[in-house]
């Protein structure tokens, strides 16, 4: 490949400790020895240059302080961070001779397995693919210890408008973390935390089992019935199809498990906070979801599926490092350990207010379109069971990922269909008088 030198210049250089959003993904990255990049490929149709694609990314690393930051560790583990004014960047040339789309997507692949130098390259890499001298294909990952999805849409937007009003970088986050305000905050996290954990079973799942089946398993699933389904509910009863889809959640792994209530952790993106909408950094957190539906009608459960959420959300903004504590506290007191490793991720990108009321008939008809999509193993997973409400239109697509040794290739099926079964068979019943 070809590399173009691309210099830049920004505000906001310093050093500083890692946001709480950062130090959350930031353990998830060491755990997994992955930099879980984000991004990937996407094709280029609207004539652009390479000289054109040399300024994007001057512009990324100029407008965003997070991709002008480099880690520091010191002897003792800590993690910090250094955010440059000036420096230079490399925007990488692919000429491919026959298939640019194989040889984006490989060298996309290549990236994502590439664990990033995080003390000497930046965390943005990025590539243009040619055929014949024409650009086809951009190729763009990031370390997700620079940004979550929330973060790239701020940087697309501003990209689109080339913005150059002030934006709260990551060192003024950290900055912001350190008031008093903010420790208050996480101590009222950490009663709500702390409320649960002492009250939930101990365990989610038997097990563990080895049942010969791949240990860790991705299964992607799509519903456009449960889709339909989710918006008639939804219009009935005046409810956000998230509170809908939550309380699918938790019944169904009631139903095949027998656990009761839900205790999960569930992903939050934390941008609904005042001043966090564009902050271009990891600001996801997990946040405690504790929903009981056992035995209550579908009505009452995406009424506390509404509840559990909001609490959830509320208390999902916290000093990690306290919640560590808050656990090994817990858990010594009760002599046992805390299974946590249930996780619950709708990452739609918008909320999707109740406003269609699909007839009966076109949920019927939907239903035969149900099918699992992929089903692959992983190589390494480090939780139990994680579902991820994917952001595609006009269906309920689920990648879920689990650890087969606590819930067998059957119960993930089990647990999918339970889920469909729930928001259909409501969406098709007569209203409650």
């Amino acid at each position: 490949m070809d590399r173009i030198i691309v210099p830049f210049e920004g505000d906001g250089a310093g050093a500083g400790g890692l946001a709480w959003g950062q130090q959350q993904v930031w353990a998830a990255m060491v755990e997994i020895g992955s930099s879980l990049a984000m991004g990937g490929v996407v094709p280029v149709t609207d004539g652009r240059t390479v000289a054109d694609f040399a300024e994007e990314l001057r512009y990324h690393m100029s407008r965003h302080a997070a991709m002008r930051t480099l880690l520091r560790t010191a002897d003792d583990g800590t993690v910090t961070q250094e955010v440059f004014d000036s420096g230079e960047a490399v925007l990488h040339v692919l000429d491919a001779e026959d298939d640019p789309g194989a040889a984006a997507a490989a060298l996309a692949a290549e990236w994502r397995d590439r664990v990033f130098d995080y003390e000497h390259e930046w965390p943005l890499r990025m590539a243009v693919v040619r055929h014949a001298g024409v650009p086809t294909h951009v190729v763009a990952l990031m370390a997700h210890v620079a940004a979550d999805l929330g973060g790239v849409q701020v940087m697309m937007r501003d990209l689109a408008t080339r913005a150059t009003h002030p934006a709260t970088q990551p060192l003024d986050l950290w900055r912001l973390q350190q008031e008093p305000s903010m420790r208050r905050h996480t101590a009222a996290s950490m009663r709500y935390w702390e409320a649960h954990l002492r009250a939930v079973p101990a365990r989610r799942f038997a097990g563990p089992v080895d049942r010969g089946e791949p240990r860790y398993l991705r299964t992607v699933w799509s519903s456009p019935a449960m889709h339909l389904a989710a918006e008639a509910l939804s219009a009935r009863l005046g409810a956000d199809p998230a509170w809908v889809l939550l309380a699918a959640f938790a019944s169904g792994l009631h139903r095949v498990t027998g656990a009761t209530p839900l205790v999960a952790q569930a992903i939050i993106g934390n941008r609904f906070r005042p001043g966090l909408a564009d902050v271009v950094s990891p600001l996801t957190q997990t946040g405690l979801c504790v929903l009981d539906v056992a035995g209550v009608p579908a009505e009452e459960a995406v009424a506390r599926a509404r509840t559990a959420s909001m609490s959830t959300s509320k208390y999902a903004y916290y000093d990690p490092a306290a919640l560590l504590a808050l656990i090994d506290a817990v858990e010594h007191d009760r002599g046992e350990r805390l299974e946590l490793g249930c996780f619950y991720n709708d990452r739609r990108t918008a909320s999707r207010p109740a406003g269609g009321d699909p007839p009966p008939d076109a949920i019927r008809a939907a239903l035969p379109a149900s099918r699992v999509l992929e089903e692959v193993p992983m190589r390494f997973f480090n939780e139990q069971l994680m579902v991820n409400v994917d952001d595609v239109r006009d269906t309920i697509q689920m990648t879920v990922e689990a650890d087969t040794h606590r819930v067998s290739r059957d119960d993930l099926h089990a647990l999918l269909a339970e889920m469909e079964s729930f928001v259909v068979s409501t969406a098709l019943s007569p209203a409650p008088a």
